[in-house]
């Protein structure tokens, strides 16, 4: 595995475990990046979102 690969799996388990203790009512990643309509949840998520992509184009070159 390279480093890229790495880091965006890394992020998608953060990602992922965030969205579950979202729908158990607790909102970590809102409440430690400034609520959900903050500029840095934002970014956050997009960087996610974009480690997504990236695992899903990994996943398939092999």
């Amino acid at each position: 595995m390279d480093v890229l690969h790495k880091i965006s799996f890394w992020l998608l388990v953060i990602g992922g475990l965030n969205w579950l203790l979202y729908v158990l009512g607790w909102e970590v990643g809102g409440v430690l990046l400034g609520g959900m309509d903050a500029m840095l949840a934002q970014v956050v998520y997009v960087v996610v979102g974009l480690a997504a992509l990236f695992e899903v184009f990994y996943f398939f070159k092999k």
